[in-house]
């Protein structure tokens, strides 16, 4: 076991962010056993008829993407891979003739060119080292939200991406789908006026009790089953004992050292459709307002999330702004949009207000996409005669298989997903230290007003990883 500090940390030199990024591919790439020009073929084209697929996490969404990847009448699942033995067998139920592991690395290293793609359904916490390893070693990636756990690490992603000649797709469903792509086009058309303001919230009282986990740490600690390898789950993470129940499976999103809270869980949904319709870059502000009884609390502040926040994004003015600078406003948990917004969801046809979705408010009225929905205007009456933009429904699994068959490219590729990403985790360290107005340089990824809110853009991984 590694040698902790007393705050848990491995004893090892933290990066500097522009390390980091640069260093991340490196150390990714130690895991590539296979030279990259005998993997898959140019471009996005793999080497046969076949997309021979592999699927890294099977509990939750992961037996979800697991599903749909098989539903694909070009997809050979190839290899399973979880850290439960339990999740391995049962997905394993489902394709019997796929190899099992139990460490993704070992995976990668001895499937070598037998597969062509992997999809990584794991807690956030282990997105950019799984997903690094795999573009260094030729491999087409689909991962799920959010991209990854710090903003360095999006950077590192992002880059690697760019560099790299492989299919990638950021597990954000809804963009492949009509509603999403008819409200993109919307905004490009400019049929608001000159935008304003965006509000996006996650107000699900059943998931949010599904995830809670208020803290502090427990002070038990449980015998860990023998079907989960623990140090495999805590990867990168500092070790802590294992406890039923808090953890694995579903609650370690509430968990700063595994999870990114419910904005990292369900921002990347809502934010898709905006961020490309308004052709965004990075906010130069952000601001953070939490739930009192979290703020009180020094234990749980550092080390869980938030049940309720709200975030305040400023952009500069762009084009679709008229110039003028706008803000884009996010609710959680028990803080939910103010009256004024609820109005306009009633106007919209919304009866209650949605529990998640974002709402573009312009000149000339504003547009409401609830998660997954087709967009809704209020006045309604005003966008009565709109005429719907063409559009084409996708399975968003399918589009990233098809892609890297050589079909058309990804609706959430990384180059483009990542710096939305880094936006909405930029909102994560804006809750780490609340009520402060934080300066951001996207250029130079660094807060320059605020030292102390640096050192959460990046983490120190425990020592071996």
């Amino acid at each position: 076991m590694p040698e902790l500090t007393e705050k848990g940390q491995s004893k090892q030199n933290r990066f500097t962010r522009r390390q980091f990024v640069k260093a991340a591919g490196t150390a990714a790439a130690a895991f590539t056993i296979v030279p990259r020009n005998v993997l898959g073929g140019a471009g996005g084209n793999a080497p046969s008829e076949k997309l021979n697929h592999a699927c890294i996490g099977l509990g939750g969404i992961g037996i979800v993407d697991l599903k749909q990847f098989i539903a694909h009448k070009r997809v050979e699942i190839t290899a399973l891979c979880d850290v439960d033995k339990n999740l391995l067998d049962a997905a394993g139920a489902l394709v019997p003739d796929a190899r099992r592991y139990t460490d993704w690395r070992e995976m990668l290293a001895k499937e070598g060119d037998k597969i062509d793609a992997v999809n990584i359904a794991v807690p956030d916490h282990m997105h950019a080292m799984i997903t690094l390893a795999a573009l260094n070693s030729g491999k087409h990636v689909y991962c799920q939200k959010p991209l990854c756990h710090d903003i360095a690490e999006c950077r590192a992603v992002s880059e690697a991406a760019k560099n790299s000649d492989k299919i990638t797709q950021l597990g954000t469903q809804a963009a492949s789908g009509f509603g999403d792509q008819m409200a993109v086009k919307h905004l490009q058309n400019g049929v608001l006026g000159r935008v304003k303001k965006i509000v996006a919230c996650s107000n699900r009282p059943g998931a949010i009790k599904k995830y809670r986990a208020k803290g502090p740490r427990p002070n038990t600690t449980d015998a860990i089953p023998e079907s989960l390898n623990w140090d495999l789950w805590l990867g990168t993470a500092p070790v802590r004992p294992f406890v039923n129940e808090i953890y694995h499976r579903t609650k370690w999103r509430a968990w700063q050292d595994f999870g990114t809270g419910w904005l990292g869980d369900i921002a990347s949904h809502v934010s898709n459709f905006w961020w490309k319709g308004l052709d965004l870059n990075a906010p130069k502000y952000v601001i953070a307002q939490v739930q009192q009884s979290w703020f009180d609390s020094a234990e749980r502040m550092a080390d869980t999330w938030p049940q309720s926040a709200h975030v305040t994004w400023t952009f500069d003015g762009n084009k679709a702004s008229g110039g003028k600078d706008f803000t884009v406003e996010w609710f959680d948990g028990l803080m939910f949009p103010s009256e004024q917004y609820n109005e306009l969801g009633r106007a919209a046809g919304y009866r209650p207000f949605p529990a998640e979705g974002a709402m573009v408010i312009g000149e000339e009225g504003c547009m409401f996409v609830g998660n997954g929905e087709t967009p809704r205007f209020s006045p309604s009456a005003k966008f009565k005669t709109l005429a719907k933009p063409k559009a084409v429904q996708r399975n968003h699994y399918h589009h990233f298989v098809d892609a890297c068959l050589g079909g058309e490219k990804t609706e959430s590729f990384f180059e483009q997903t990542g710096p939305m990403t880094e936006s909405i985790l930029l909102g994560s360290v804006a809750i780490r230290v609340p009520n402060t107005q934080l300066e951001w340089d996207a250029k130079n990824m660094d807060i320059t007003n605020v030292p102390e809110a640096r050192k959460y853009l990046d983490r120190t991984y425990r020592k071996g990883w």
